[in-house]
Protein backbone atom coordinates (compact mmCIF):
# COMPACT_ATOMS: atom_id res chain seq x y z
CA UNK A 1 0.00 0.00 0.00
CA UNK A 2 1.28 3.46 -0.78
CA UNK A 3 -0.67 6.68 0.57
CA UNK A 4 -1.08 9.89 -1.32
CA UNK A 5 1.76 12.32 -0.25
CA UNK A 6 -0.71 15.17 0.89
CA UNK A 7 -1.57 12.67 3.63
CA UNK A 8 1.53 10.93 5.75
CA UNK A 9 1.08 11.18 9.61
CA UNK A 10 5.12 11.39 9.56
CA UNK A 11 7.95 11.90 7.80
CA UNK A 12 11.35 10.97 9.37
CA UNK A 13 14.27 12.72 8.34
CA UNK A 14 17.83 11.30 8.63
CA UNK A 15 20.75 9.14 7.25
CA UNK A 16 19.92 5.50 5.99
CA UNK A 17 22.79 2.96 6.31
CA UNK A 18 23.32 -0.87 5.33
CA UNK A 19 24.36 -2.84 8.51
CA UNK A 20 26.63 -5.61 8.20
CA UNK A 21 26.47 -7.77 11.08
CA UNK A 22 29.25 -10.03 11.80
CA UNK A 23 29.11 -12.33 14.55
CA UNK A 24 32.23 -13.13 16.19
CA UNK A 25 33.67 -16.05 17.69
CA UNK A 26 36.78 -15.23 19.63
CA UNK A 27 36.84 -11.73 21.44
CA UNK A 28 36.74 -11.03 25.41
CA UNK A 29 35.80 -7.20 26.92
CA UNK A 30 37.48 -5.36 29.48
CA UNK A 31 35.46 -3.18 31.44
CA UNK A 32 37.16 -0.53 33.77
CA UNK A 33 36.55 -0.72 37.28
CA UNK A 34 33.20 1.46 38.65
CA UNK A 35 33.12 2.43 35.20
CA UNK A 36 29.85 1.10 32.07
CA UNK A 37 33.14 1.73 29.33
CA UNK A 38 34.11 -1.57 28.08
CA UNK A 39 36.49 -2.25 25.35
CA UNK A 40 36.20 -5.52 22.91
CA UNK A 41 39.53 -6.79 22.47
CA UNK A 42 40.75 -9.50 19.79
CA UNK A 43 44.12 -10.76 18.64
CA UNK A 44 46.34 -8.27 16.80
CA UNK A 45 47.64 -9.32 13.53
CA UNK A 46 45.90 -12.28 13.59
CA UNK A 47 43.18 -14.09 11.46
CA UNK A 48 40.34 -13.56 13.70
CA UNK A 49 37.60 -16.36 12.74
CA UNK A 50 33.58 -15.42 12.63
CA UNK A 51 30.34 -17.11 12.40
CA UNK A 52 28.73 -15.33 9.70
CA UNK A 53 27.92 -12.28 8.51
CA UNK A 54 24.32 -11.34 7.63
CA UNK A 55 23.34 -7.73 5.61
CA UNK A 56 20.38 -5.85 6.67
CA UNK A 57 19.12 -2.63 4.07
CA UNK A 58 17.57 0.25 4.88
CA UNK A 59 18.21 1.00 8.33
CA UNK A 60 19.58 3.30 10.84
CA UNK A 61 17.62 6.13 13.20
CA UNK A 62 15.30 7.43 11.18
CA UNK A 63 14.61 4.43 8.58
CA UNK A 64 13.95 2.30 11.71
CA UNK A 65 11.65 5.04 12.95
CA UNK A 66 10.14 4.96 9.57
CA UNK A 67 9.20 1.07 8.91
CA UNK A 68 8.34 0.97 13.06
CA UNK A 69 5.67 3.58 12.23
CA UNK A 70 4.54 2.19 9.05
CA UNK A 71 4.10 -1.08 10.93
CA UNK A 72 1.89 0.44 13.54
CA UNK A 73 -0.37 1.65 10.96
CA UNK A 74 0.49 5.43 10.48
CA UNK A 75 1.00 6.73 6.64
CA UNK A 76 4.66 7.04 7.10
CA UNK A 77 7.57 8.46 4.59
CA UNK A 78 11.51 9.25 4.60
CA UNK A 79 13.86 11.97 3.57
CA UNK A 80 16.60 10.79 3.27
CA UNK A 81 19.83 10.05 0.68
CA UNK A 82 21.07 7.20 -0.88
CA UNK A 83 23.92 6.20 -3.63
CA UNK A 84 22.75 5.10 -6.96
CA UNK A 85 24.52 1.64 -6.11
CA UNK A 86 23.34 -1.78 -5.22
CA UNK A 87 23.09 -0.94 -1.60
CA UNK A 88 20.92 2.03 -2.63
CA UNK A 89 18.23 0.07 -4.38
CA UNK A 90 18.07 -2.81 -1.95
CA UNK A 91 17.23 -0.18 0.58
CA UNK A 92 14.43 1.06 -1.75
CA UNK A 93 12.99 -1.98 -2.32
CA UNK A 94 13.01 -2.70 1.34
CA UNK A 95 11.22 0.61 2.40
CA UNK A 96 8.79 0.22 -0.54
CA UNK A 97 7.98 -3.61 1.47
CA UNK A 98 7.56 -1.76 4.99
CA UNK A 99 5.09 0.19 2.90
CA UNK A 100 7.02 3.75 3.76
CA UNK A 101 7.14 6.12 0.88
CA UNK A 102 9.93 6.61 -0.66
CA UNK A 103 8.91 9.99 -2.75
CA UNK A 104 11.73 12.49 -1.02
CA UNK A 105 14.57 9.87 -0.95
CA UNK A 106 17.88 11.25 -2.95
CA UNK A 107 19.91 9.41 -4.86
CA UNK A 108 23.28 10.60 -5.99
CA UNK A 109 25.62 8.78 -8.64
CA UNK A 110 28.91 8.64 -7.62
CA UNK A 111 28.32 8.33 -3.92
CA UNK A 112 27.82 5.25 -2.35
CA UNK A 113 24.96 4.21 0.41
CA UNK A 114 26.57 4.59 3.60
CA UNK A 115 27.50 0.80 4.73
CA UNK A 116 28.38 -0.05 8.32
CA UNK A 117 30.12 -2.95 9.94
CA UNK A 118 29.18 -4.00 12.98
CA UNK A 119 30.96 -6.39 14.94
CA UNK A 120 28.68 -8.36 17.41
CA UNK A 121 29.76 -10.53 20.51
CA UNK A 122 27.45 -11.80 23.05
CA UNK A 123 24.38 -9.57 22.85
CA UNK A 124 26.32 -6.56 22.19
CA UNK A 125 27.69 -4.83 19.48
CA UNK A 126 30.60 -2.12 18.38
CA UNK A 127 29.82 -0.81 14.98
CA UNK A 128 32.38 0.49 12.66
CA UNK A 129 30.51 3.99 10.94
CA UNK A 130 31.17 5.65 7.61
CA UNK A 131 28.94 8.73 6.60
CA UNK A 132 29.15 9.75 3.10
CA UNK A 133 29.43 12.99 2.34
CA UNK A 134 25.78 13.52 0.42
CA UNK A 135 24.99 17.17 -1.65
CA UNK A 136 21.85 17.43 1.41
CA UNK A 137 19.10 19.35 0.16
CA UNK A 138 15.60 19.66 1.51
CA UNK A 139 13.20 18.78 -0.56
CA UNK A 140 9.56 20.54 -1.31
CA UNK A 141 7.42 18.84 0.80
CA UNK A 142 3.64 18.30 1.93
CA UNK A 143 3.03 18.95 5.38
CA UNK A 144 2.83 15.97 7.47
CA UNK A 145 1.40 15.88 11.01
CA UNK A 146 4.47 14.84 11.88
CA UNK A 147 8.41 14.93 11.44
CA UNK A 148 10.82 12.41 13.19
CA UNK A 149 14.38 14.06 13.21
CA UNK A 150 17.15 11.57 13.88
CA UNK A 151 20.86 10.93 13.08
CA UNK A 152 22.74 12.91 10.43
CA UNK A 153 26.09 12.71 9.67
CA UNK A 154 28.74 15.29 10.16
CA UNK A 155 28.81 18.36 7.51
CA UNK A 156 25.34 18.59 7.86
CA UNK A 157 24.73 21.61 9.90
CA UNK A 158 23.53 23.80 7.46
CA UNK A 159 21.10 21.38 6.01
CA UNK A 160 19.74 21.45 9.54
CA UNK A 161 19.46 25.18 8.88
CA UNK A 162 17.20 24.19 6.26
CA UNK A 163 15.34 22.02 8.50
CA UNK A 164 14.78 24.62 10.76
CA UNK A 165 13.46 27.20 8.18
CA UNK A 166 10.71 24.88 7.32
CA UNK A 167 10.03 24.12 10.58
CA UNK A 168 9.47 28.22 11.41
CA UNK A 169 7.55 28.28 8.36
CA UNK A 170 5.17 25.10 9.20
CA UNK A 171 3.94 25.84 12.80
CA UNK A 172 1.43 23.47 12.62
CA UNK A 173 3.95 20.80 12.25
CA UNK A 174 4.67 18.58 15.22
CA UNK A 175 8.47 17.64 15.60
CA UNK A 176 10.04 14.40 17.44
CA UNK A 177 14.19 14.65 17.95
CA UNK A 178 16.04 12.25 18.62
CA UNK A 179 19.35 13.30 18.09
CA UNK A 180 22.51 11.22 16.73
CA UNK A 181 26.10 11.35 17.90
CA UNK A 182 26.96 14.63 15.53
CA UNK A 183 23.82 16.43 16.54
CA UNK A 184 24.51 16.19 19.54
CA UNK A 185 27.87 17.35 19.14
CA UNK A 186 26.72 20.43 17.06
CA UNK A 187 25.12 22.04 20.78
CA UNK A 188 22.17 23.00 21.52
CA UNK A 189 22.46 26.98 20.35
CA UNK A 190 23.21 25.64 17.05
CA UNK A 191 19.84 23.09 16.87
CA UNK A 192 18.04 25.79 18.89
CA UNK A 193 14.83 26.09 16.96
CA UNK A 194 14.71 22.37 16.84
CA UNK A 195 14.63 21.87 20.40
CA UNK A 196 12.10 24.73 21.33
CA UNK A 197 9.86 23.12 18.58
CA UNK A 198 10.34 19.16 19.71
CA UNK A 199 7.04 18.09 20.97
CA UNK A 200 8.52 14.86 22.47
CA UNK A 201 12.41 14.69 22.61
CA UNK A 202 14.29 11.10 23.28
CA UNK A 203 17.92 10.36 24.07
CA UNK A 204 19.67 7.48 26.94
CA UNK A 205 20.77 9.20 30.40
CA UNK A 206 24.30 9.74 29.31
CA UNK A 207 23.22 11.45 26.25
CA UNK A 208 21.50 13.89 28.37
CA UNK A 209 24.80 14.32 30.51
CA UNK A 210 26.50 15.37 27.09
CA UNK A 211 23.92 17.70 26.16
CA UNK A 212 23.78 19.77 28.63
CA UNK A 213 27.06 19.45 29.49
CA UNK A 214 26.41 18.32 33.26
CA UNK A 215 27.72 15.12 35.54
CA UNK A 216 24.06 15.63 37.27
CA UNK A 217 22.80 12.16 38.46
CA UNK A 218 19.15 13.19 39.23
CA UNK A 219 17.00 11.83 36.53
CA UNK A 220 14.43 14.58 37.07
CA UNK A 221 16.66 17.65 37.10
CA UNK A 222 18.14 16.18 33.84
CA UNK A 223 15.00 15.52 32.24
CA UNK A 224 13.46 19.43 33.57
CA UNK A 225 16.83 20.74 32.01
CA UNK A 226 16.43 19.16 28.48
CA UNK A 227 12.31 20.57 29.27
CA UNK A 228 13.87 23.81 29.93
CA UNK A 229 15.69 23.38 25.88
CA UNK A 230 11.77 23.45 24.73
CA UNK A 231 10.63 20.14 24.55
CA UNK A 232 7.35 19.30 25.61
CA UNK A 233 7.59 15.92 26.36
CA UNK A 234 11.28 14.67 27.78
CA UNK A 235 12.19 10.77 27.47
CA UNK A 236 15.70 9.15 28.73
CA UNK A 237 16.41 5.43 28.38
CA UNK A 238 18.75 4.14 30.83
CA UNK A 239 19.41 0.06 28.63
CA UNK A 240 18.21 -2.72 30.45
CA UNK A 241 17.17 -0.60 33.59
CA UNK A 242 14.30 0.84 31.84
CA UNK A 243 13.18 4.66 30.67
CA UNK A 244 11.67 7.68 32.11
CA UNK A 245 9.29 10.83 30.78
CA UNK A 246 8.88 13.88 31.73
CA UNK A 247 5.71 16.56 31.33
CA UNK A 248 5.03 19.64 33.31
CA UNK A 249 6.78 18.31 36.38
CA UNK A 250 5.45 15.09 36.48
CA UNK A 251 8.11 11.96 35.53
CA UNK A 252 7.52 8.61 35.06
CA UNK A 253 9.46 5.26 35.20
CA UNK A 254 9.01 2.64 33.38
CA UNK A 255 10.28 -0.35 33.53
CA UNK A 256 11.66 -2.91 30.69
CA UNK A 257 9.09 -5.60 29.46
CA UNK A 258 10.42 -8.51 30.62
CA UNK A 259 12.62 -10.99 27.50
CA UNK A 260 10.69 -14.29 27.43
CA UNK A 261 14.25 -15.17 25.91
CA UNK A 262 17.66 -13.55 26.27
CA UNK A 263 18.76 -10.85 24.28
CA UNK A 264 20.43 -11.83 20.61
CA UNK A 265 21.23 -8.74 19.34
CA UNK A 266 20.45 -5.49 20.82
CA UNK A 267 20.62 -3.02 17.56
CA UNK A 268 17.73 -0.89 17.10
CA UNK A 269 16.55 -1.24 20.79
CA UNK A 270 16.28 2.67 21.30
CA UNK A 271 14.97 3.47 18.17
CA UNK A 272 12.46 0.91 18.89
CA UNK A 273 11.11 2.27 22.10
CA UNK A 274 11.33 5.77 20.66
CA UNK A 275 9.37 5.51 17.42
CA UNK A 276 6.33 3.25 18.85
CA UNK A 277 6.29 5.90 21.97
CA UNK A 278 6.09 8.73 19.83
CA UNK A 279 3.27 6.16 17.34
CA UNK A 280 1.39 5.53 20.55
CA UNK A 281 1.08 9.22 20.94
CA UNK A 282 0.20 10.07 17.10
CA UNK A 283 -2.61 7.43 17.44
CA UNK A 284 -4.11 9.37 20.75
CA UNK A 285 -2.91 7.36 23.50
CA UNK A 286 -1.56 9.25 27.13
CA UNK A 287 1.98 9.05 28.15
CA UNK A 288 1.14 6.54 30.26
CA UNK A 289 -0.09 4.25 27.72
CA UNK A 290 3.04 5.17 25.29
CA UNK A 291 5.48 3.79 27.85
CA UNK A 292 3.50 0.51 28.27
CA UNK A 293 3.38 -0.01 24.55
CA UNK A 294 7.46 1.55 23.45
CA UNK A 295 8.92 -1.45 25.89
CA UNK A 296 7.66 -4.40 23.97
CA UNK A 297 8.78 -3.81 20.69
CA UNK A 298 11.93 -3.13 22.01
CA UNK A 299 12.43 -6.49 23.95
CA UNK A 300 10.43 -7.87 20.34
CA UNK A 301 13.58 -6.16 18.65
CA UNK A 302 16.23 -7.76 20.96
CA UNK A 303 15.07 -10.98 20.09
CA UNK A 304 16.01 -10.49 16.26
CA UNK A 305 18.89 -9.10 14.42
CA UNK A 306 19.11 -6.28 13.52
CA UNK A 307 16.94 -3.14 14.09
CA UNK A 308 13.61 -4.03 12.31
CA UNK A 309 12.73 -7.72 11.76
CA UNK A 310 11.31 -7.66 15.49
CA UNK A 311 9.17 -4.49 14.94
CA UNK A 312 5.44 -5.44 15.93
CA UNK A 313 2.11 -4.51 14.47
CA UNK A 314 -0.09 -2.55 17.31
CA UNK A 315 -2.47 -6.25 17.36
CA UNK A 316 0.98 -7.75 18.08
CA UNK A 317 1.85 -5.42 21.16
CA UNK A 318 -1.43 -5.66 22.37
CA UNK A 319 -1.18 -9.20 22.98
CA UNK A 320 2.19 -8.56 24.69
CA UNK A 321 0.07 -6.45 27.23
CA UNK A 322 -2.81 -8.98 27.66
CA UNK A 323 -0.22 -10.70 29.27
CA UNK A 324 2.24 -8.42 30.70
CA UNK A 325 2.91 -9.26 34.37
CA UNK A 326 0.85 -6.93 37.24
CA UNK A 327 4.01 -4.58 37.94
CA UNK A 328 4.45 -4.01 34.20
CA UNK A 329 3.49 -0.16 34.49
CA UNK A 330 4.85 2.77 34.74
CA UNK A 331 5.22 4.51 38.03
CA UNK A 332 5.30 8.18 38.80
CA UNK A 333 7.95 9.48 40.83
Amino acid sequence: MFWNKKSYDVITIGDTVTDAFIRLQEAHVNCKINSTECEICMKFGDKIPFEFVEVCSAVGNSANAAVATSRLGLKTAIITNLGADQNGEDALKEFKKNDVATDYIQLHKGIKTNYHYVLWFGDERTILIKHEKYPYQFPAIEEPKWIYLSSLGDGTLEYHGQIQKYLEAHPKVKLVFQPGTFQIKFGTEALKTIYKRSEIFFCNVEEARRILQSEEINIKILASKIAELGPKIVVLTDGPKGAYAYQNGDLWFMPPYPDPKPPYERTGAGDAFASTFTSAIILGKSIEEALLWAPINSMSVVGEIGAQKGLLTEEKIIEWLKIAPVDYKPKKI
